[in-house]
């Protein structure tokens, strides 16, 4: 893999980091720096530790000095990770060892010697000087949700956004000055726990979502100021887009789109079914995409009666309608596409390699000028990727190539370079000079290279670029600069521009609530546009219209089809009377009639659909929405141990509304702004069981009531699974699991017989099973009650035929036996281990059980040997053959004598046995040690 970046500046630096990523280690084995500083003519590679080799991870640049730039390696023979810094564009790099492995760093967005380093190991550190010196803020920090202050909103430039883990292993926002972020000066924006990798913050916008109670809800701040419930029609699970728009997923492959009001609380539909072309899971799910360089134009991709469609919105989402298809290919033949049957359709992709465009590519620099790849028909078509462009916003399109291209803008749009998307070598690129009226081919190398990236001088007037790529797999990297200055003798003036009137699909000019104009370069000026370039030309602020304003929260439009389709309804669940869920007594509020202007659009007077709605008096609302939960979402917590509990209430009045609080315990007490407060109840349960927490909110106007029950346990210490581990096919098993401590009717078990993934639960710590299959059989069980899990599994022999011994012992071994799993197993393995020494029988074919329980009784499993020419020794003769079926030996076995300590002797002895599966009880007799024994016994 490899990463380029250009520095610009007066020395026109680029920088290439070439790596080898080997993928089943996760690391980076070797890599190359590579500096050029005279914008890719020759290049260097640098050596920064001679003698010593170094591996470059990563490098960053500085976005507001791109002097600054920081390396970020590992060594082998170094210790720790170490940074080289550099202040002059690379030219020289110093050494800065630091005690962590960086996993990202993020440069101040307007303070250049200022960094965040994100480490492997979750914690977040700060340097003020370039990375020379390091200040733990944090620790457990969630990557990638990390953020610095946001000029003009957040009022300290020092202030960091970051999502961290409490220990109590919930998830908080906090913020803190870098200066200073001790646990003492963090502050919590937001009182209550979040989901884990939900925090963002975008300009003005900090989002993220909370789930309680098995309810997932979404705050945002506007501006920083307290933070609300986003207000998302019902039944819609939404997903960020942006702070703008909002998707909620609908079916398997398809989203919903809302759009919200300025401060991002309120949404409301704007497009149905937009196809999403990747999993729901992953952050870019569906097929939008905003135009550059012109406010308010949308390009999305929806899914009607089973085929994906494009559609284009000029006034961000309000209208949407088909694109034109053009009315003649690339080489001048009839397309033979006419509405309503057949229209242009493009591939809304988005490039996972960053050094190539997207499907559709669009600039600031160069508004109106689209180009993307799809076809024509009346669906869009995969893998099918013609090259269509628009230079006037979308109006009207043209073809250019057959096959996908990997697209440049130059100069503000006025060289547009283009290199075939392929899988094969490529010497030629293409460039057009006039919006792509005209195409041109250059040969940029003598020797075909795959492609791997285009690579911009900064500026958006530049014209020089660098395509980078590698002649085979083995080879190395191959760059190649394209400077398109010779091209043009001289900077353009006035004359060698024209005006176009931006306009709708319809031919209307008031777009967003204005007219506007804007500059393009003559196709027969052959001149450089350069740095001072603008291509606005002129504004005017139009007069609103019907047009100008969607359907507020809560309302939607009527179909297209019906007579009144502008017009907005209330949804069937919206009360647009309802007083909102922050009324409070003696205030006013006013109810929508259904409109909103569209947010960015800048009209004025004309048409008002919002009218002017009645001052409404805040009536005295009962509590609703009322919640208990513990901090940290736990239900399960231990004996002494502290617990909070939050009190929460969604719609209501806070002021007058008393709180009934019962812990189940015999704790009661009455609260009065409980909820206004957010403050906490802290409690211990001092005995395990379940209780019942009760709240119970009233006021004048009615009350609401909440129940959470409390699981209080102790943490399971010991599970031992007891099972037979020898039994017959089809005969009934008995599975235990024996628990310390034994929680009853807490402790839930899950039980696995052999290679099942579906478990069998209980809430009893056994269950009985048969096996109807010969063989080895792995039965396992977990037990969870609370917070802790544990397991234990065991392998059960399943046979067909084996001999069964009932054993007995002296009375002198009740008195030793503590009736756990483990004592029965270590006597069972002595008793096998003594009788195979006392038999020569081998010590793998004898199995002993010890029964829970007093008396001390055993069962002793002799397992038939492997099929063998020579015979097998019996337990009570040489001479008689293993297992005679049907066939009761005559004589029982002398006892066999098992010496505990010195002053105590354990017997045990068998009185009958036979082999399975013989239908006859076994019977039993009571024996005597050998001197008591009489000769008729």
């Amino acid at each position: 893999c490899c990463g380029a970046d250009v520095l610009g500046g007066e020395l026109r630096v680029v920088l290439i980091l070439t790596k080898y990523y080997h993928a089943d280690m996760g690391k980076v084995l070797e890599s190359s720096l590579w500096r050029s500083s005279d914008f890719g003519t020759t290049y260097t590679k640098l050596t920064l530790q001679p003698g010593v080799t170094t591996v470059i991870d990563n490098f960053y640049i500085c976005p507001t000095n791109k002097r600054k730039i920081i390396l970020v390696s590992s060594s082998l023979s170094d210790r720790d990770q170490s940074l080289f810094l550099s202040t002059d564009e690379g030219a020289t790099f110093q050494k800065q060892l630091v005690p962590f492995s960086v996993e990202t760093l993020i440069f101040h967005p307007r303070q250049e010697d200022k960094v965040l380093a994100y480490t492997r190991e979750g914690k977040l550190y700060v340097s003020a000087d370039l990375g020379k010196k390091w200040t733990l803020l944090q620790e457990r920090v969630t990557k990638d949700h990390v953020f610095w202050a946001v000029s003009g909103v957040d009022a300290d430039p020092d202030l960091v956004h970051v999502e961290a883990q409490d220990l109590g292993g919930g998830f908080r926002y906090v913020t803190c000055q870098i200066h200073n972020c001790s646990a003492k000066m963090l502050t919590l924006p937001f009182s209550g726990p979040i989901d884990h990798g939900s925090l963002t913050v975008q300009d003005n916008y900090i989002f993220f979502k909370a789930t309680s109670t098995n309810q997932s809800k979404y705050y945002i701040s506007y501006r920083r100021n307290e933070f609300v419930l986003m207000k998302l029609p019902k039944y819609a699970l939404p997903k960020v887009r942006d702070s703008v728009y909002m998707a909620e997923w609908y079916q398997t492959d398809t989203y919903n789109l809302y759009q919200s009001d300025p401060r991002g609380e309120l949404y409301s539909l704007v497009l149905e079914d937009v196809r999403s072309s990747r999993q729901a899971e992953e952050s870019v799910v569906i097929d939008i995409l905003e135009v550059r360089g012109v406010k308010g134009v949308f390009l999305a991709n929806k899914k009607v009666d089973g085929k994906v469609v494009t559609l284009i919105t000029y006034n961000k989402g309000r209208d949407w309608d088909y694109l034109r298809p053009p009315s003649t290919d690339m080489s001048g033949k009839p397309t033979n596409c006419k509405p309503p049957d057949c229209h242009l359709h493009l591939h809304l992709r988005w490039a996972d390699n960053p050094y190539v465009s997207g499907t559709v590519h669009t600039k600031d620099t160069a508004p109106g000028l689209i180009m993307g790849a799809g076809n024509l028909g009346s669906q869009l078509v995969e893998y099918k990727e013609e090259m269509y462009i628009t230079s006037d916003c979308g109006r009207t399109w043209r073809q250019v190539f057959e096959e996908e291209h990997h697209v440049l803008y130059l100069d503000h749009g006025g060289v547009i370079v283009a290199i075939k998307d392929t899988s094969i070598p490529l010497k030629v690129l293409k460039f057009s000079v006039d919006e792509g009226l005209t195409w041109s081919t250059h040969n940029f190398t003598s020797t075909s290279v795959f492609v791997d990236g285009l690579l911009s001088e900064p500026g958006d007037e530049t014209l020089v670029m660098t395509v980078f790529g590698h002649i085979s797999f083995r080879s190395d990297w191959e760059l190649v600069k394209v400077d398109f200055r010779p091209s043009f003798s001289r900077q353009c003036n006035e004359q060698d521009y024209s005006s176009w009137d931006l306009t709708d699909l319809q031919g209307d000019r008031c777009v967003m609530g204005q007219q506007r104009s804007f500059r393009r370069r003559k196709p027969t000026s052959w001149c450089i546009k350069g740095r001072s370039f603008t291509a606005a030309l002129a504004a005017r602020v139009c007069q609103c219209r019907d047009s100008d304003f969607l359907c507020d929260y809560g309302f939607e439009r009527a179909p297209s089809s019906e007579s009144d389709a502008s017009k907005c309804f209330a949804n069937f669940w919206f009360n647009p009377l309802s007083p909102p869920d922050d009324c409070v007594l003696g205030q006013t509020y006013s109810s929508s009639v259904g409109y909103r202007k569209v947010v960015s659009n800048v009209c004025e007077g004309g048409v008002d659909p919002r009218q002017s709605p009645a001052q409404l008096q805040c009536p005295l609302l009962p509590p609703r929405g009322l919640q208990v939960s513990i901090r940290g979402e736990a239900v399960a917590v231990r004996p002494g141990e502290d617990v909070l509990f939050v009190v929460r209430q969604e719609q209501g009045d806070v002021l007058t509304t008393k709180y009934q609080v019962d812990l189940g315990d015999g704790f009661k007490a009455m609260y009065m702004n409980l909820t206004l407060t957010g403050e906490p109840i802290r409690h211990r349960y001092e005995s395990p069981g379940v209780y019942r927490v009760s709240v119970r909110a009233e006021n004048m106007a009615g009350h609401d009531e909440a129940v959470l029950f409390v699981q209080v346990n102790s943490p399971l210490q010991a599970l031992y699974l007891e099972v037979v581990p020898v039994i017959g096919v089809n005969q009934e098993v008995n599975l235990t699991a024996v628990l310390q401590p034994l929680n009853p009717n807490l402790t839930v078990f899950y039980w696995w017989v052999g290679h099942s993934l579906q478990p069998l639960l209980s809430l009893e710590n056994s269950v009985t099973t048969r096996f109807g299959d010969t063989g080895d059989v792995r039965v396992t069980v977990q037990a969870a009650c609370g917070t802790s899990v544990l397991q234990d599994s065991r392998v059960v022999r399943v046979l067909d035929q084996f001999q069964l011994v009932p054993l007995q012992f002296s009375k002198d071994l009740d008195a030793h036996n503590p009736n756990t799993p483990e004592w029965r197993e270590d006597v069972g393995l002595v008793v096998s281990r003594l009788l195979s020494k006392e038999t020569s029988i081998p010590e793998e074919l004898l199995v002993t059980v010890v029964k829970p329980g007093l008396p001390t009784l055993a069962d002793l499993h002799l397992l038939l040997p492997a099929p063998r020419p020579t015979r097998k020794r019996s337990l009570t003769s040489d001479k008689v053959p293993p297992a005679a079926a049907g066939r009761v030996l005559p004589a029982p076995a002398p006892p066999r004598v098992w010496r505990r300590p010195p002053t105590s002797m354990v017997l045990v002895w068998a009185r009958v046995w036979t082999s399975w599966p013989l239908v006859h009880r076994w019977g039993w007799e009571t024996a005597q040690p050998p001197e008591e024994r009489s000769a008729g016994s």
